[in-house]
């Protein structure tokens, strides 16, 4: 399991994200890209979408001469990003050149702020929602050519962020050890669970393990307005000695130290695959604490190839790239509108674990009151 599950990765959560739905059926009718003009040098840097540049075979053009694009905390396990880098570079004959793939979101921004214009600075950024709409000043509006087929609520108005993909909270379970697996977190109270349920994280620190938490308050009478229902249910899965206080990855599901994992449902599903040959690991978004995010893509304004940074939006809101994500368990942001048009691979789709319900979205308001609550309870709650 990636590192991206800590705070620093994938930022606070889904603040931000309110009426956004990630299982949304709602349609806009697909178009080219919208936006204003280049700068008056013509120049790619200003560029707020391909028609405005030149047009697509221009962009292609120059992303070419370019040959180079820079990007920055993408590990190649997490969402698919090592076939998608690839998949980029072989198409295009640029080089992808991928610094600190075991990032945070904040070191994307600092790397964004101390590198400066340097042609080493990155050219595009993968941000948890948090760090997407607080930083909106560093970044290069653009729209892509799907642009209005991605909803209003999942996007920065003038383009400076877009929803990339993202997931629901989900229960992972070991088949072969756990003779019933839960579906829901009411399920996780139960007896028979007794030291098998894990989170991916410390709450106080992690993205995914603070969802769970959030997931938790959902699932027990609390809102988005009250997390602590979430910090109490945890602290008696504490008591009850359902909760291991173990940090599950890779090696603790397939040893069966961990037999239940709550994390996001993209990362159970992939290890899901990891262990099919040895045992079943069943996974489920409980309906009763729906909780989801997105992550974001931005293009830094100070783009050393800004030619190949629009390419690469591009090609990861095509019909291929949203399905390269797909491959790696995510939800594209464009998927209802794909699975309409008929364009989302649906074996792809049907590999996703099904989701009952509508999730609830945070505000940046109510994110910060939870964490709050969260970094000053969990401890002592969990003892």
């Amino acid at each position: 399991m990636s590192v991206r599950k800590r705070w620093g990765r994938a930022g606070a959560l889904a603040a931000g994200l309110a009426a956004v739905a990630l299982a949304a059926t709602a349609c806009v009718s697909s178009g080219g890209g919208g936006g204003g003009g280049s700068s008056e040098s013509g120049g790619w840097a200003t560029a707020t979408s391909a028609q405005a540049g030149g047009g697509m075979d221009a962009l292609v053009q120059a992303a070419k001469q370019e040959g180079q694009l820079n990007v920055i905390a993408l590990p190649p396990d997490w969402a698919n990003y090592g076939a998608i880098i690839k998949a980029f570079g072989d198409r295009y004959g640029i080089t992808v050149n991928s610094a600190n793939p075991e990032g945070s979101s904040q070191d994307e921004i600092n790397a964004v702020n101390q590198l400066g214009t340097q042609d080493r600075a990155p050219d595009v950024l993968d941000l948890g929602q948090a760090f997407a709409t607080g930083n909106t000043p560093l970044f290069a509006p653009y729209q892509v050519a799907t642009w209005n087929d991605i909803p209003a609520a999942n996007k920065d108005a003038n383009g400076a962020w877009v929803n990339d993909y993202g997931g629901y909270i989900s229960i992972g379970c070991n088949a072969k050890l756990v003779a019933n697996c839960p579906t829901t977190i009411a399920d996780l109270a139960k007896p028979e669970y007794k030291g098998q349920v894990a989170i991916n994280g410390d709450p106080t620190q992690a993205a995914a393990g603070f969802a769970s938490v959030w997931a938790g308050a959902l699932a027990n009478g609390g809102s988005l307005d009250d997390i602590t229902p979430g910090v109490t249910f945890f602290g008696q899965l504490a008591k009850s000695g359902n909760l291991l206080k173990v940090d599950p990855n890779a090696a603790t599901i397939e040893s069966g130290q961990t037999p239940i994992v709550l994390d996001w449902d993209y990362t159970n599903v992939a290890q899901a695959e990891k262990v099919k040959a040895s045992f079943e690991w069943k996974v489920n978004v409980p309906s009763d604490g729906l909780f989801a995010e997105y992550y974001s893509q931005a293009v830094n304004k100070n783009a050393p190839h800004p030619a190949a940074a629009r390419l690469w939006q591009e090609f990861l809101y095509s019909d291929e790239g949203q399905n390269l994500w797909l491959a790696g368990k995510a939800r594209p942001v464009r998927l209802p509108q794909m699975q309409q048009a008929g364009t989302a691979t649906p074996e792809l789709v049907a590999a996703l674990p099904p989701v009952q319900g509508t999730a609830q979205y945070p505000t940046q308001a109510q994110t910060d009151k939870a964490k709050q609550v969260v970094a000053q309870q969990w401890a002592t709650a969990t003892a």
